[in-house]
């Protein structure tokens, strides 16, 4: 059993105690990090006081809070919740009094992420640029994150190894968070080609603000567009692990939208955006 009867304001101690500096009394105290045995499963709370405490149990990878019949969960007045995210650790999440809802009634539309996918060459950045055209002239706030873009400056870091073209899509996700949460309409134009880094980033938002749009072009299609002429260097084995040539491309399950060409019929960006127009005015996204 631990008693706690009084903590410094640095607020770390031990099962064992305190290593000197002066002590102030346990009721001026808004949060306590205790060291303790993993045997201990709660804190029992003295009587004579009207002290409100929470257990955490700290792992690797997150931290759990326990709590009895007398005791504050993280979102309470005074105390704060000390995380461990991935490699970051002692981190506390700050809510702002202003939110994704205020915004969204400031600029009277609902903030989202339209995720364009598809091969290089399908019209992602075209759609985007269109699309961003067509919600501007309609009074509405967007912002394009477009897949090379940011590879000239949030992600200039990164290769085209596997796993930095997974940090690529998980670094646009969280950015097109962001975005939305701050009520903007935010349209993500990246290859994206793996299933699972699309899912993750849907997990992201709340259920309906992930808007997955596929530019289900054929592979013969966009190689004979070739608008960069990667689709050459590729098939000349200048470039490795191109996605559609050496590498995968993972098409939707269970997309929002799928524009779909076939033969040499093929909509112009603006008329192809106006079906995601009217996708967002059904939904009720471009209101507040």
């Amino acid at each position: 059993m631990v008693v706690v009867k009084a903590v410094r304001p640095a607020i770390s101690c031990s099962s064992s105690g305190f290593d000197g500096g002066q002590l102030v009394p346990l009721h001026k105290v808004s949060f306590v990090n205790l060291t303790l045995p993993a045997s201990l499963l709660s804190v029992r709370l003295s009587s004579r006081n009207n002290a409100k405490l929470s257990l955490v149990q700290s792992t690797k990878e997150s931290s759990t809070a326990s709590t009895n019949d007398r005791a504050a969960v993280f979102s309470g007045e005074n105390l704060h919740q000390i995380d461990t995210n991935g490699k970051a650790t002692n981190i506390v999440w700050h809510k702002s009094s202003v939110g994704k809802v205020h915004w969204q009634e400031v600029l009277q539309q609902r903030g989202c992420v339209i995720w364009i996918t598809g091969l290089s060459g399908s019209g992602k950045s075209n759609l985007a640029c269109a699309l961003c055209q067509a919600l501007y002239s309609r009074g509405k706030l967007a912002y394009i994150l477009d897949g090379d873009n940011v590879w000239h400056g949030l992600n200039r870091d990164l290769s085209f190894e596997a796993e930095d073209r997974a940090e690529n899509i998980r670094r646009i996700g969280e950015v097109a968070k962001l975005f939305a949460d701050a009520g903007i309409i935010c349209i993500a134009s990246v290859i994206s080609p793996y299933r699972k880094d699309r899912d993750a980033c849907r997990s992201l938002l709340p259920e309906g603000d992930f808007i997955e749009v596929f530019m289900n072009v054929p592979l013969q299609i966009c190689e004979a567009r070739d608008p960069k002429g990667l689709y050459k260097l590729a098939r000349a084995g200048k470039i490795n692990g191109f996605t559609g040539i050496d590498d995968p491309y993972e098409p939707p399950l269970n997309c929002e939208l799928e524009l779909p060409q076939k033969g040499n019929n093929c909509a112009s960006p603006c008329e192809i955006a106006e079906i995601v127009i009217s996708y967002l005015e059904e939904k009720g996204y471009l209101q507040a």
